[in-house]
């Protein structure tokens, strides 16, 4: 599989799922927090709101380094999709938080009711599990200049 189909079939996954996991930390303060998101898809991007207030949003503003989870529920193991990642965060400001939260309303327009900061996740490396494709099958994205290969 091409490194472009790979990527598109990253791509369709996220655009279907709405959850993300991030696993935050600083020193021997770690945190795990599940936040809805919107992908821009062009830039691999996940935007999420959440306060930098938060547990998860103090730590993301001291370690802009997260990894974390999307993956599809599912009963059957045939059926496992998901995907593991690492990227770095920052709350967006300016006309690069206008865009963000022009997508993320435009997917969660209930969000407008209960506003808060938007963050941009920019995803780095990307391993996906795909059991559509086969038990066990994976699929490996990097952005242009990370690592790839088996993580």
């Amino acid at each position: 599989m091409s490194n472009d189909d790979t990527l598109a079939a990253i791509r369709r996954f996220l655009a279907r799922q709405h959850v993300v996991t991030l696993a935050v930390g600083q020193g021997e303060a770690l945190w795990c927090a599940d936040c809805f998101y919107a992908l821009d898809a062009p830039t691999m991007t996940l935007y999420l709101l959440t306060s930098p207030t938060s547990h998860h949003g103090r730590l993301m503003s001291v370690n802009p380094r997260v990894a974390g989870t999307v993956a599809h529920q599912t009963r059957s193991v045939a059926k496992i999709q998901g995907i593991q990642f690492h990227g770095r965060v920052a709350c967006l400001e300016g006309e690069a938080a206008a865009a963000a939260y022009a997508l993320y309303y435009r997917r969660f327009p209930l969000a407008r009711a209960r506003p808060s900061p938007v963050w941009g996740l920019r995803l780095m490396r990307v391993k996906m599990t795909d059991n559509t494709c086969g038990f066990g099958h994976k699929r490996h994205w990097a952005r242009q200049g990370e690592p790839v290969g088996v993580y």
